[in-house]
């Protein structure tokens, strides 16, 4: 097994042919040798929040809409959100420095303690054991480093050119496919 994903992004390659998952960008929030999951950072579903959750409202990110968060258990809702500003909670578990998901059965339900952005998705990716890591060795996904502001974009539209667009160093050759055509052949 590779290291640890969680907290890393898995930035789907054009080679992925999985339609769920193209120019996906996945925030791992748990990876060890027994699989992993992670949440989809850019496809909006379009249903408000306000419609189901109205106390979540105020508190999601723009656009203020459920995200799919995966094809797996798409009757389950989860939630990422940013640190308490208490420190740790039992309804939090600690996904990258700033950002954690969020047990919404065991929270507050003043929502005391979400002092800013949430996302809520419904549904979520995951892998069993050796799977992710035979797909990255397929070169199925790009696993770059993730920032806070990932998980809240207000622009999940462009998240995958923009994530591929901010890479430098060695991964800079990455920078070259943010403009890659949806189907190469049409090119």
């Amino acid at each position: 097994m590779i290291g640890s994903l969680a907290g890393r992004l898995l930035v789907a390659t054009p080679l992925l042919g999985d339609a769920n998952f193209a120019r996906t960008v996945i925030l791992m929030c748990a990876h060890d040798e027994q699989g992993g999951f992670g949440l989809v950072l850019n496809r909006p579903l379009g249903e408000p929040v306000a419609l189901h959750l109205p106390e979540w409202s105020a508190r999601t990110a723009e656009p203020s809409v459920f995200f799919v968060g995966g094809p797996v258990q798409r009757n389950v809702v989860m939630a990422l959100g940013r640190f308490p500003a208490a420190g740790d909670a039992d309804w939090w578990t600690r996904v990258t420095a700033e950002v954690g998901l969020i047990d919404l059965r065991g929270m507050p339900g003043d929502l005391e303690g979400v002092t800013g952005s949430a996302r809520l998705f419904v549904g979520y990716a995951g892998w069993g054991a050796g799977q992710l890591e035979g797909e990255i060795a397929e070169e199925a996904w790009w696993v770059l480093d993730a920032r806070a502001g990932d998980a809240f974009t207000s622009h999940p539209a462009t998240l995958w050119r923009d994530v591929l667009r901010r890479q430098r160093g060695r991964l800079r050759d990455l920078r070259l496919y943010a403009n890659y055509p949806p189907d190469a052949r049409l090119n």
